[in-house]
């Protein structure tokens, strides 16, 4: 089956659990705050809410470009095996905590093992798809992101008709079964290397401190640096902040809260990439900038969208600000793997997203704790708002500096 021409379809569906599974189980910490404060009295105060989930993001920021080497440099297969089974087990473990320092680190604990799995992921996925699917097969995959930042949503619905105990311990339960259905079903994709020259010196290993020097030597690696970062302050944001946004501009509580604002992004962002991966797939056998005009378009459906979700009042402004902000972010998000495949080989690629993963995760801590604080102060909806200059300048830099050469750099 490895051979066969749909199984990369096939990987895309086993990662696509996994990264249902991968947010799901970080999500569902933002909506069970009121469930879990009762028993943890400490996540009464916003800025230790935001203490917790920053831990988390620090974490997996210092973790990713470790991640990402580690990933050009072994079984991806593996290392995404024990990645999910780790993170499942903090997850069941999590159910059985008693203190605010038990979930925090715990929590800097999951940090740790979900930073082993998008580089190894999304590489694995960018080696299947070599040719004109791989935007629709990346941005496929990132879906799964979103439906499992849907349903982690539901943390809050859940922990009210149960308990927010029992809701940890199965969703972590699932993920450790699934991960014993990896070791089964998905196979590691094996590199062809082009075979050197008879008269050729045979080139010497390239060690990891090489691999780094050579991205950061690259103009177009720190670029695409910059507007990932740029687009993960308000990614983060809309993950971490949105539900409690949404249940003070809207007065509604956290329960209806979390379902809303995470549905309404993450069924957005499934209609953006749908829309961005074929658009980008097809606009790029006319122009090899066509992913780059493609993710720029999202960019600029994201910057109306952050001020109206900022300032906006009501409903229906609410959730047609979520429903823009999505499809935009699902356009960008569809294409951050397939326009790195022009700038940076293949041996590296992990490494990069590991990069990249660590700026946008340093991003989103950032934001995360400055929004807790503005949080207390009353100012949430304005931090929303202000973050929508920063991808101003994102875009711009975007479509000045980035020229690719091919759409796949070997």
């Amino acid at each position: 089956m490895q051979t066969s021409k749909i199984y990369p379809w096939v990987v895309v569906a086993l990662l696509w659990v996994v990264a249902l599974l991968n947010y799901m189980d970080r999500q569902m910490l933002s909506t069970m705050r009121d469930a879990m404060q009762f028993d943890i009295t400490e996540l009464e105060s916003a800025v230790n809410f935001g203490r917790l989930m920053a831990i988390f993001l620090w974490i997996y920021g210092f973790m990713s470009p470790v991640a990402g080497a580690v990933a050009d440099r072994i079984s991806r297969k593996w290392l995404i095996v024990v990645s999910l089974g780790v993170w499942s087990t903090v997850t069941l473990l999590m159910g059985y905590s008693t203190t605010f320092t038990q979930i925090y680190w715990l929590r800097a604990l999951m940090g740790v093992s979900e930073a082993l799995y998008i580089p190894a992921g999304l590489s694995l996925i960018a080696d299947y798809f070599t040719g004109s699917r791989r935007s629709l097969a990346i941005g496929i995959h990132m879906t799964g992101l979103y439906v499992g930042q849907a349903v982690g949503g539901f943390g809050a619905t859940v922990a009210a008709a149960f308990s927010w105990q029992t809701t940890f311990h199965w969703f972590g339960i699932v993920g450790i079964v699934y991960a014993l259905v990896l070791i089964l079903l998905l196979h590691e994709k094996r590199r062809e290397r082009p075979e050197p020259k008879v008269d050729a010196p045979k080139p010497a290993g390239e060690t990891v401190w090489r691999s780094f020097a050579l991205l950061f030597s690259n103009i177009a690696f720190w670029t695409i640096l910059f507007y990932f970062a740029s687009s993960s302050l308000p990614g983060w944001a809309t993950k971490n902040w949105l539900p409690t946004l949404f249940s003070e501009s809207l007065r509604i509580p956290m329960s209806q809260a979390g379902p809303l604002s995470t549905i309404t992004i993450a069924f957005s962002s499934f209609l953006g990439v749908m829309i961005g991966g074929p658009v980008s797939d097809r606009w790029v056998r006319r122009n090899l900038r066509g992913r780059i005009y493609t993710s720029a378009i999202g960019l600029a459906l994201m910057i109306p969208a952050l001020v109206l979700l900022g300032l906006g009042s009501g409903m229906f402004a609410a959730v047609a600000a979520g429903l823009c902000f999505g499809v935009g972010y699902g356009m960008f998000d569809a294409n951050n793997m397939p326009i790195l495949c022009q700038f940076v080989p293949a041996r590296q690629r992990a490494s990069a997203y590991g990069v990249m993963n660590m700026t946008g995760v340093f991003a989103g801590a950032v934001v995360t704790k400055v929004l807790g604080n503005w949080a207390d102060g009353g100012n949430l909806g304005l931090g929303f708002a202000l973050m929508a200059a920063v991808l101003a300048l994102a875009l711009f830099m975007q479509l000045t500096v980035l020229r690719p050469k091919t759409d796949n750099m070997e």
